[in-house]
Order: structure tokens, then sequence, then C-alpha cells
């Protein structure tokens, strides 16, 4: 995914009142900046500097346009001088993007000999900002706020965050995803409100039966399989019986077919995910292994057990940390490690962990699985790299969607696990295993979550504030009983 097809606009606010002299000089400073924004490379959008907005009705213009651009994805707004607040009233309101408010100056520091009331009046960010920050306090709009020179490293990459939440959430916007067959039988966590997804968050959610895949899937040809087969040995380590000429071949082929099927579906359809269960394979071999773990591979997100929610997540997870090292993944928590000083978590799951996480090549294996009652499904196999890393949920509360995020230390493994024939990651939670495993169940939190290891807890929260919807962190400071207060005010804040 190419993050530089997407645009942030540089719009900066002032008035009439400092006459065409001091406007001409906010114009030039405002192109200086939005050009440098733009050539760093720790802004991965591209930064389009707008004219400045001066009356009602530009910024009413300038967000009306915003809104119908395909390419904008939000507005960076800076108030160079002082810009009127009640000038923005009626922008705001309509504005449909992402809005960060930078509180910057074009000067970094004061001309101590020099300064006089000129350069007050043309550099007064100090004063505008708060004036602007009033007015979308005011209006209670959900905003991220950068404080700093705009060529400090730190405000850099609190943007960053910013412009990857926003194309994560922009992606959003008209997504599909689709259900093949139903949620898990009496589970809980999988379900729903789709109807109300789709009003919050912008995609929708749709079942096809398992017989339109598999119509697809049957359709598929022995060149295209054969081809595929090859990429499968060319890319990864195949156990023995998988290579050509052995008995297991065929499965091999079976699992191409699947993966080949599930991919021109999708692309057919225009969806960015999808999820499955085991209990509804009718007319399927094998349940989808290293189809799945390829397709997220691609880019598609995914979800166990019907479980769409995640998969949703998953895939605007991939567009954020698109371009960063590491990889993003369905995961779920599998196992505990519960020896004293060294707790740890064992994340798996039956088959379909995204091979962006995998620490160096992995194996293509089969083995047997022991529910769903189908052939023994082919997958990769590995495991995950150390590094700092999260688990996030989207969790339905009834009245409300809670984006859930865990900050974790992922652990190299010290133990071969020769045995374990799943893709796997073990890490530490923060900020111990009691405290962040205990309050995790306190929130609500699902076992199964999207896995990142490039994205942040900043990239989390400006993605929850975009979507209007509660954020909750367990983190190195997390302590909880605080974090039980706090669950408690946004029980009362949301009611």
């Amino acid at each position: 995914m190419d993050l530089k097809k997407f645009e942030v606009w540089f719009v900066t606010g002032s008035q009439h009142l400092y006459g065409e002299e001091t406007l001409k000089q906010v114009a030039e400073h405002s192109k200086t900046i939005a050009k440098s924004l733009n050539d760093s490379p720790q802004i991965p959008v591209k930064v389009v500097f707008r004219p400045t907005v001066k009356s009602p009705e530009e910024i009413y213009a300038a967000c009306q346009e915003a809104n119908t651009a395909p390419n904008c994805i939000g507005i960076i707004a800076w108030m160079h001088t002082f810009s009127p607040a009640k000038m923005w009233i009626g922008g705001l309101r309509i504005l449909q993007k992402p809005i960060v408010h930078l509180h910057t100056q074009f000067n970094r520091d004061i001309p101590w000999d020099t300064i006089d009331m000129d350069f007050m009046n043309l550099n007064q960010s100090a004063h505008g900002d708060r004036e602007f920050g009033f007015m979308m306090t005011r209006m209670r709009l959900d905003r991220k706020v950068v404080t700093g020179h705009w060529q400090d490293a730190e405000t850099l990459g609190q943007l960053n965050a910013w412009a990857r939440a926003a194309a994560g959430w922009n992606d959003w916007q008209g997504a599909r995803f689709v259900r093949f067959g139903d949620n898990m039988r009496y589970v809980a966590v999988t379900e729903g409100d789709k109807v109300e997804a789709e009003l919050k968050f912008g995609y929708s959610v749709n079942t096809h039966g398992v017989g339109d895949l598999v119509k697809v899937i049957n359709s598929v040809t022995d060149k295209s399989i054969d081809t595929l087969v090859e990429e499968y040995a060319d890319s990864y380590t195949l156990a023995a019986s998988l290579h050509k000429g052995k008995d297991r071949h065929k499965d091999l082929r079976e699992a191409a077919r699947i993966e080949l099927g599930m991919r021109s579906f999708l692309e057919d359809g225009n969806y960015k995910g999808y999820t499955d269960t085991f209990e509804d394979l009718h007319g399927m071999a094998q349940l989808p292994g290293i189809a799945s773990q390829r397709l997220m591979g691609s880019g598609y997100g995914f979800g166990g057990e019907g479980d769409w929610k995640t998969a949703a997540l998953v895939r605007a997870m991939k567009v954020m940390g698109s371009g960063l090292p590491g990889g993003n993944s369905f995961m779920e928590d599998y196992t505990y490690h519960f020896e004293p000083g060294n707790n740890l978590v064992l994340g798996a799951h039956m088959l379909e962990i995204c091979e962006s996480i995998a620490d160096g090549k992995p194996s293509c294996e089969i083995h047997p699985l022991g529910i769903g009652g189908k052939a023994d499904p082919v997958r990769l196999v590995f495991n995950s790299a150390a590094g700092p890393a999260l688990n996030a949920s989207i969790v339905d509360m009834g009245n409300r969607f809670r984006l859930l995020v865990n900050e974790v230390e992922a652990i190299a493994p010290t133990h071969a696990l020769p045995k374990l024939p799943v893709a796997r990651v073990l890490w530490k939670p923060y900020p111990d295993m009691k405290t962040g495993c205990s309050a995790w169940i306190q929130a609500g939190g699902a076992h199964h979550t999207g896995y990142s290891q490039n994205l942040t807890s900043e990239h989390m929260r400006d993605f929850a504030d975009m979507a209007g919807i509660e954020f909750a962190l367990i983190g190195k400071r997390t302590d909880l009983y605080q974090f039980r207060n706090e669950l408690r005010w946004n029980e009362a804040y949301y009611r």
C-alpha cells in the first residue's frame, strides 16, 4: 500500500485585519512549512499547501472541498495569526475528515534584539491557536493537538502517527467485509451490531454462503494451481510430504486452489477482508490455513470464527502500518506460562497467523486439525520476532464501541516447540502479567485481537478519536485500581 497517494491539506487561518503585506508573509511561511512536511521522510502521506483562509466563507468552502476530495484524508490546521474562531463554526460543523491542530510557530526562537510589534502581530500562534482550540472544544470535536516547532522530530513523529491513523480511517469508509458463513455458535465476543458499525465506522459487513465461495474455488484452473504451488516451494521450506510426487502433494494443491478461489472472490467483490469458521466449511476440503495467512500478507483483514470486528481492525492496522518494518496479524491469546519471574503469553491460532510477522523463512507444513471434521489443512509454521508490540481489540459494549489496547514486549522463544504445528508469538504484557491480563478482562477485551509489531498506542488512540469511540490503554504505567475507575467513569460519560 502506497500511502503517498493520500493527501492531508495544510490549512492556515488568519483574517483580513492584518493587511496584504502580512497575509503574503503568512502564505509564504505556510508554504515553507507544508513543503518541509511533505519532503520529510517521517510523514508518510502527501502534504498539500492550501490558501490561507480569512473569512467564514473561505473556511466553509475549504472544509466542503476537503469532504469531497477523494484523496484528501484529513486537515492539518494552524493559526499563524489570530483567526476569530466564530468564523470557523460553519466549516467545522460540516467537516467530515479528521483534523489535527498543529500548535506551532514559524520561527523557532524569539529574535531578542530585533523583536517589535510587527513581529508580534505576525507571529502570534500562541494567541491564535488558543482561540481556535476553544471553538473545537466548545463544539465537542475530537481532534489531536500537536504542540512543538514544525521541524522538531517529536512533532513530526506525532504528525506521522496521526496521518497513518487517518489513512486507516479513510480506508474504512465504504469498505466491504464478507463473512463466509456465520459466527461460531454460542460465542459472544465475535457477535456485534453490524448496522451500528456501519453507521459509526463507515464499512459494511455482509454474509455469503460458503457455497458461493466453493463455486469460485471449483472454477480454479490446474495451470494457476501449478503456478502458485511453485511460488510456495520458492517462498517457504516445504515439508517433505508436500513435495511433488509425495503422498500429501495433492493436499498442497487443494490449499492452493482454496487460496486462488478466495483471492478471486475477494477481488471480484472489492472486499478488504473476510471471516470464516471451521463450523461452516460445506464443500471445502480443508479449513483455509495458508490461504488466510497469505491473504493477510497481501493486506486483507481476517477474523476467525466469524469475527468481523477483528477482520476490519486488522485491515485498518495493516493500512496504518504500511511501509513500516514489521507486520500486523490476526491473533489470539492461547495459553499462559506462569513461571515465577518469567510470566508469558503464547499467542497463536488454529492456523491463521499472518506471515508478515514471521521471524525468518516460514515452514509450509500439513498437520491434523482436531476440530472441523475436514481434511488436514496446510499452514505456515514460524516464530515471531522479539520486540515491542501491541494487541488491540474492538469491543461492542452495547451502547458504544471500545478500542482496547495492551502494550506488550514480544520475546524470542527459548524452546524449540517441535510439536506445536502453528505459527506463534510469545509476549510479556505490560505492566506485568497479572495487571495486564486482569485489566484486559475487566475491560471486556476479546480473545481475538489485532497484533502489531509496527504500530504504537498513539496510532490507535488517534484512530479511536477519529472514529469517536472510547479508547482504553493498558500500558507500562497502568494501575489496576485506577484503570477500573477509568472504565467506570467512561461508563458514565458514554451513558
